[in-house]
């Protein structure tokens, strides 16, 4: 990190990482033939039980280290520990439709903060054996190599990300205005996490990543990865990034291409 984290925030870290860690073990090393895919809320939304065991491992993990704090899942909803302040938010296989297809692209996604804002956020990519990690103030790293955005391209030739939401008819919209977008930039990616999406920016593997309706389990640690890297975060509407409206890119980049976005209606699908 660009300096030491303070003591609280380097036990949130030690402890995210072993979560993290344990739970790479758990769905990759360990993946097991018959992973018991079952839908939610529509044909597109998956769980497996891997997604429930690893985030049940997650817990595990933070209530031995820190059993006064608040979870937060994608699986298991919240959990209050008690009064110790600190709320983790947890998504145990983000990209869940890519491990069902053992498709590279999911990873396990875990941040820890208080009154909402991240204090440490950790990105295990099991199928690339990569981990990154941030600590607010501190910097991002990936395998212990800071990360720190260069210039970025003109928009023209900016390799953009972005994902779509579950339902049929709005997935359909979105992709509308992404055949819209793609004749405007170098060309478009659509990866399937959004945590890997957020590090991509971070690492330099895409120049903007957008996207809406996620979960704060998809954006907290990857977002605060991203910001720490140097990139700005916020939503099309030009206020605070959201769930429900985000976008991250270099900061000379932000404005042109949020400009781009809201031309092409990307804030009305």
């Amino acid at each position: 990190m660009n300096g030491a984290p303070g003591p609280l925030e380097a036990e949130l870290l030690e402890v995210a990482l072993d979560a993290a860690a344990r739970a790479v073990d758990l769905i990759h090393t360990r993946r097991p033939a018959d992973l018991g895919v079952r839908t939610k809320s529509s044909a597109t939304d998956m769980v497996t039980e891997m997604d429930t065991a690893s985030e049940a491992l997650i817990r595990e993990v933070i209530a031995a280290r820190r059993p006064g704090d608040t979870v937060i899942g994608e699986e298991g909803g919240e959990e209050v520990g008690g009064d110790g302040g600190i709320t983790w938010w947890v998504d145990p296989i983000d990209g869940t439709t890519n491990y069902v297809y053992d498709h590279p692209g999911y990873n396990v996604s875990i941040a820890a903060g208080v009154a909402g804002r991240a204090l440490v956020g950790v990105v295990a990519d099991p199928t690339h054996g990569r981990t990154y990690a941030a600590v607010r103030g501190g910097g991002a790293r990936c395998d212990g190599t800071p990360l720190r955005l260069g210039p970025p391209p003109p928009l023209e030739e900016a390799l953009v990300a972005t994902g779509f939401a579950y339902d049929r008819e709005r997935r359909a919209r979105q992709g509308e205005v992404a055949g819209k977008i793609v004749g405007r930039v170098r060309d478009l990616r659509r990866m399937g996490a959004a945590a890997l999406d957020l590090c991509s920016v971070a690492a330099g593997r895409v120049d903007a990543y957008y996207e809406a309706g996620l979960s704060v389990w998809d954006l907290a640690a990857g977002a605060l990865i991203a910001r720490e890297a140097g990139a700005r975060l916020g939503s099309l509407d030009g206020g605070p990034v959201r769930p429900e409206s985000v976008l991250a890119t270099h900061p000379d980049l932000f404005e042109p291409m949020r400009e781009l976005l809201l031309e092409l209606g990307a804030d009305r699908v």
